[in-house]
């Protein structure tokens, strides 16, 4: 469909006057697809639900996946890309000070979102004003502390960052090379599709995941393959494995939980190449490891002979994307236990690694792939069952050697402890487990995934997920112990032991998420 409007329709994008002559496309698709401005961000489009692709329109923050570009006909856009120089240095500045951004997905977004706030006058030590602002963004790698500290730290000196020992320290723990800097902030991070050549073919799964659409740009890609956006359901679903049979003192039941990683699988490739790695500046906290999307992408381009993009939906992330294997367990205080958990290659030595005395059956259930891959799957579960049959935390260890323990506080804080060797940039290592407490917090408090008894996933949306928002989410504290250790991650440490931390918290309540507050 074209614009029946003689001439298009004109718009001011970062100081440069252009003209769109197809009205159907969205603000997104044209400061990506025809302005080539890649700081824009595509996390859920169209739900209008992660803030990724939040612009200023006129100095207003908005999200354009939901924007009609013919909504904003003869109006000033400003994309963090377009920002004026010393903007965008000290929003920068702020956020690598506070270790804001890790993978940098979700900043380009929440950076306009900050300067409209402060083009309101907003004050710079308004923290309640920057969570709220938040409201209308997701972030699932920081926590959300170091993003309103990044709020209070604008345009104020911060501590010289080391961006060669932060970006060693985020591989340690995202378990995949990272970059560090300003630039990550602005969305410059080099993520898969925002690196694909001009001319490069567009792939998407059609309406029933059976095959791949092809087009020359993504929104015509998308028109054809038929695809109804993902809704949230109404439906409440219990956990997918019943309890083992006998009597025990503590009862657990996890539900299904999505990964919530913002950037979708995307890869390109071109004829006989290399295709680009789905990982990009995020390792998706293993989800992404087994990604098709790669092998699709060098398929695809050897046979049409062109690069192609191959992109996955907000809703093949949720429906295709790998989950934690869901269990369901009884344990005694003698130490005894048994855990029924979802059939999955290494479940059975992720969880024995941590409690060799429980007895492990695997049984088969139907719902998305499950894999061990994702962030300290099965042990870290298993660690909050033996914390409940000793009453405390303790140390944490992961396989790799980090070390962490956790408390809530009476105020409802969570103060965490880790010992990882050479911590090589504090902020960078109290950010990610900042990050990992959240997860934690959420996983046992309010994250499910509705999937029916026929393996359908219903909730398809960024919000149904159950992420703690900012407003929701309590102080964190790390004090980090230096030791003597070469650096190893501690991340996942600081997860399974801030899950058993919070489990014990809210009195052992036998399903995950605890809906209810203590």
């Amino acid at each position: 469909m074209t614009s029946s409007t003689s001439g298009g329709i004109e718009i001011t994008v970062n100081g440069v006057s252009i003209t769109v002559e197809d009205d159907s496309l969205t603000l997104l698709d044209v400061l990506r697809g025809q302005v080539g401005d890649m700081s824009v961000k595509d996390g859920c489009s169209p739900q209008g639900q992660c803030g990724c692709c939040t612009v200023l329109v006129d100095g207003q923050p908005r999200v354009s996946c939901v924007t009609p570009v013919r909504r904003v006909r003869g109006r000033t856009i400003t994309t963090a890309g377009g920002l004026e120089t010393d903007i965008a240095d000290a929003w920068a500045d702020a956020f690598v000070a506070t270790g804001a951004s890790q993978c940098g997905f979700c900043t380009p977004g929440i950076v306009c979102r900050f300067e409209g706030l402060r083009s309101k006058g907003a004050a710079s030590d308004d923290r309640a004003a920057a969570s709220e602002a938040l409201l209308a963004h997701t972030c699932r790698c920081t926590g959300w502390q170091p993003i309103v500290d990044a709020w209070t730290a604008f345009g104020r000196p911060g501590h010289d960052v080391d961006l060669a020992a932060a970006a060693a320290r985020a591989a340690i723990e995202g378990r995949t090379n990272q970059v560090s800097g300003p630039r990550v902030a602005l969305g410059h991070a080099g993520f898969a599709d925002d690196t694909a050549p001009a001319d490069a073919l567009v792939a998407v799964k059609n309406a029933d995941d059976t095959d791949w659409v092809i087009a020359e740009t993504r929104a015509e890609a998308i028109r054809m393959s038929g695809k109804v956006q993902g809704r949230r359901t109404t439906s409440r679903f219990d956990p997918p494995i019943d309890l083992p049979e006998g009597s025990f003192d503590i009862c657990l039941q996890t539900s299904w939980v999505e990964p919530a990683y913002l950037e979708t699988d995307a890869s390109w490739c071109v004829p006989g190449g290399t295709p680009a790695s789905p990982l990009a500046n995020g390792g998706a906290f293993g989800a992404k490891q087994a990604s098709e999307v790669g092998s699709v992408a060098r398929r695809l381009a050897d046979q049409h002979g062109r690069p192609v993009r191959v992109l996955y939906a907000r809703e093949e992330s949720v429906r295709l994307g790998p989950k934690r294997p869901p269990l369901s367990a009884g344990i005694n205080a003698d130490g005894s236990g048994v855990v029924r958990v979802a059939r999955t290659p290494g479940i059975v030595a992720a969880i024995t690694s941590v409690a060799p005395n429980f007895e492990v059956e695997e049984v088969d259930i139907v719902g998305p792939p499950t894999s061990v891959d994702l962030r300290a799957a099965g042990w870290a579960e298993a660690n909050a069952l033996v914390c409940a049959q000793r009453g405390e935390v303790g140390w944490v260890q992961t396989p790799d050697g980090g070390e962490a323990t956790a408390e809530i506080d009476a105020a409802g804080s969570i103060n965490v402890i880790v010992r990882g060797g050479d911590p090589l940039e504090e902020i960078t290592l109290r950010s990610y487990c900042i990050g990992a407490a959240h997860m934690a917090l959420g996983m046992v408090t309010s994250e499910s995934l509705s999937v029916d008894d026929n393996g359908q996933v219903h909730d398809l949306t960024v919000r149904s997920f159950g992420v703690l928002r900012a407003v929701d989410t309590p102080p964190v504290s790390v004090a980090i112990e230096i030791d003597d250790r070469p650096p190893c991650n501690v991340s996942d440490a600081v997860f399974a032991a801030v899950l058993a931390a919070v489990w014990l918290d809210r009195g052992l309540p036998p399903v995950w998420p605890a809906l209810s507050t203590p």
